[in-house]
């Protein structure tokens, strides 16, 4: 049976067009994907994301145990509020998920994971927390709105009660804090997104959560589907679970080494097949690729290189720039110059670094 968000009928009140995601009745457009897109990178535009899982971990160990699940170290985070990016591995390295964990307490920690992974992440987490005595909590009862783009943060500031507006507005990137919303609603905002743009991901009980989406579109805030979401992470150079990576990637071939922290003294889970795989040579690489020329790059595309073969992993027509991109893994060492066969006719590529958008615009060599 489809999930449904608690927006569910106010997105079909927009005339939104909805589709299965992850088992989820979500909206991907509301019209124009492309005018979602450009609102976002240019204005301010608004998301759904109360499809993604919110857990709450207690414990006097909460802390311990983190630091043996997650690949980066929970250490980072001292100060209330902070968050931290990390992939949760399976013992061979693998990424089961990539999640942000909120320190609220150092017996209270948050995390958001995917909604596509919930089932099993639960399933792992829980397994892995009885050890430590530590209570693992989903919370349903939250649902979430995704505030993005150069005017974002102006837009949700202006909600808020005075008395905290100046707190939310000094809150730095990868932090979050209580505040009030309309009408006193208790909302949780984060500096957080999955766009490249600023803004916030603001976690509100469900029964406030149409009062703040109506209130946000009065403002002058864009609804904006799954599409627009996934062409904007893409530019940003963001992963996303289940196509750039999944339980049979490393985080080495995902290019997400920077989210692996290999301090002394630290046994998380997949740590010894890690460390083998980089003494021994990470056999493949992830990369970006730009078509200059006409066409579109798509999921499952062979990528042509000197010494092997690859695939496409994200790709899409990028709005921000008007042509096609791609991230894609291929083998290590020299590739030599790239060709993706699009339906029987090798194209040729161009490898870059990426993010391939910055600030609303295209980073150098794109």
């Amino acid at each position: 049976m489809t999930e449904k968000t608690v927006l569910n009928a106010t997105h079909r009140a927009l005339g939104a067009r909805m589709v299965d995601f992850g088992g989820w009745d979500m909206p991907i457009n509301y019209g124009s994907q492309i005018e979602e897109h450009h609102a976002v990178r240019r204005d301010v535009g608004m998301f759904d994301v109360s499809h993604m899982t919110v857990v709450d971990l207690h414990g006097a160990r909460a802390r311990d145990f983190l630091r043996h699940l997650l690949a980066n170290n929970v250490d980072k985070l001292k100060v209330h509020g902070k968050a931290l990016y990390s992939c949760m591995l399976n013992e061979r390295g693998g990424v089961i998920d990539d999640l942000i964990v909120y320190f609220l307490g150092e017996e209270h920690f948050r995390l958001v994971v995917n909604a596509g992974t919930r089932a099993k992440d639960l399933a792992w987490i829980e397994k892995q927390a009885a050890p430590f005595e530590v209570q693992v909590k989903e919370r349903p009862e939250f649902a979430m709105i995704a505030v993005q783009g150069p005017h974002a943060r102006a837009k949700v500031l202006d909600l808020l009660r005075e008395v905290d507006r100046p707190r939310i507005e000094k809150l730095g990137k990868f932090a979050a804090a209580a505040a009030q919303g309309p009408h006193g609603m208790p909302l949780f905002v984060a500096r957080t997104g999955y766009t490249g743009e600023d803004g916030f991901e603001i976690i509100v009980p469900q029964e406030h959560a149409v009062a703040l989406w109506e209130a946000l579109h009065a403002a002058g805030v864009a609804p904006a589907g799954l599409g627009a979401r996934d062409t904007l992470r893409l530019e940003a150079g963001m992963n996303l679970y289940g196509q750039d990576m999944d339980e049979s990637v490393t985080p080495w071939e995902a290019n997400l080494g920077w989210t692996v922290s290999l301090d002394e003294g630290r046994a998380f889970i997949g740590r010894a097949a890690l460390e083998q795989q980089k003494a021994a040579g990470v056999p493949r690489v992830m990369v970006g690729l730009v078509l200059d020329g006409k066409g579109v790059l798509r999921h499952g595309q062979k990528v042509l290189a000197a010494n092997g073969e690859g695939e496409i992993l994200s790709g899409s027509f990028a709005p921000t720039l008007d042509k096609a991109i791609a991230f894609a893994r291929i083998p290590a060492g020299e590739a030599g110059d790239l060709r993706v066969d699009i339906r029987g006719r090798e194209v040729p590529v161009r490898q870059v670094k990426y993010p391939f958008v910055r600030d609303g615009k295209a980073c150098d060599g794109i």
